[in-house]
């Protein structure tokens, strides 16, 4: 007999998600690309959107988060009775877990995909179905061929975090017509905002014509309101009616909705994130491989720098290195890559830097 409260099984399975470091040595100055935020900040439009909630701080938010499903759907053409807002996109891919995968059944995801899906699946008491990837991006048929009976729910980064590879949209068709009908395809298209490739797309067209398929959304990439935690899921009709019931009734506070709703309408704010991204990505890459490094060609706004494993030039060494110097990049032993750093683009001087940095730790 127990003497004390039990979790469920699945949950003492479960690795507490580790963020990325940042902080860096007293007197050095920081510059903190671990967690893929953006170095332009967030709209001033949204700034100004969450100081004028400093008033209304002892009332209760909507809800429904009425306005910021509006403008979502303004920018996306949607029906915002199909959206559905959460306190980040975490919660949603959580939500969704809980609404649809039970103890015992099997969530799939690809070998490099991220953490949280793990977390929903195990905390459901579910099995997490890990399919390995073909030059860190995610693989159709090993997905497919994952498929068993028990399978509820299949999780599809795109772009993925942390390699920044991403599928093109006929490959994440063909995945969403292989799959039984009672399957749910989640694509989890948190960095669909920096991807400038013709065959790509966050999944909006496919869900607006399946009953099996979501899409989740986040506010804490390229419009710089991670600290606000603001997530969406476009998704069926029949769908969201689940999650609706589940959900927290006051999940988004009122200064995420007010700034959420403010940051989606500043499109020059967004284009001028991703007119910087696009620059420094492709001159961070080049210099970094001007270096004899390997970088896995991202479409996000990060990417994933391969190291050695010869003693004092090993990733763990580049990060003391690094981190010594106030330049914070992202350990990801537990994706499976602990020969590698994922580093954010930041802003020119901290790109410049870090490129500089590991110019002098090849070197040493």
């Amino acid at each position: 007999m127990a003497t004390r409260p039990t979790p469920r099984p699945g949950v003492l399975d479960i690795e507490a998600y580790v963020p990325g470091k940042s902080a860096a040595p007293a007197g050095v100055k920081l510059h903190k690309l671990s967690s893929n935020e953006t170095p332009l900040g967030p709209s001033p439009k949204a700034i100004a959107a969450f100081e004028g909630l400093a008033a209304k701080l002892e009332l209760y938010p909507d809800g429904t988060s009425t306005k910021l499903k509006q403008a979502i759907a303004g920018r996306y053409g949607l029906d915002p009775q199909r959206i559905i807002c959460g306190n980040g996109s975490d919660e949603l891919l959580e939500l969704v877990t809980k609404a649809y995968l039970g103890a015992g059944d099997e969530g799939i995801y690809s070998q490099y995909g991220f953490l949280v899906y793990r977390i929903a699946i195990l905390a459901m008491g579910g099995k997490p179905v890990i399919v390995p990837e073909k030059n860190y991006t995610a693989d159709v048929d090993g997905i497919l061929a994952a498929v068993t009976p028990k399978t509820k729910i299949v999780f599809l980064a795109n772009p993925n975090n942390p390699t920044g590879t991403y599928l093109p949209f006929d490959e994440v068709k063909r995945l969403q017509a292989g799959l039984p009908p009672h399957v749910l395809l989640v694509l989890d298209a948190a960095y669909a905002e920096y991807v400038r490739r013709n065959d790509y797309a966050s999944g909006i067209e496919l869900v607006a014509e399946s009953e099996n398929v979501v899409m989740t959304r986040t506010f804490s990439k390229i419009y710089g309101l991670a600290n606000l935690r603001i997530g969406w899921m476009y998704a069926p009709a029949h769908i969201i009616d689940a999650l609706e019931r589940i959900r927290g009734p006051f999940n988004v506070n009122g200064a995420a909705i007010e700034a959420g709703a403010a940051a989606v309408a500043d499109e020059a704010h967004v284009s001028a994130a991703l007119e910087h991204n696009e620059t420094w990505l492709a001159w961070t890459t080049a210099e970094l491989e001007k270096l004899g490094l390997t970088v896995t060609p991202s479409v996000g706004n990060f990417v994933l720098i391969h190291f050695t494993k010869t003693a004092g030039k090993t990733a763990k060494d580049a990060d003391a290195f690094l981190t010594q110097r106030g330049l914070i990049l992202r350990a990801v032993g537990g994706y499976g890559l602990p020969d590698a750093l994922r580093m954010t683009i930041g802003s020119e001087e901290a790109n410049r830097l870090v490129v500089a940095a590991l110019a002098d730790f090849i070197k040493a």
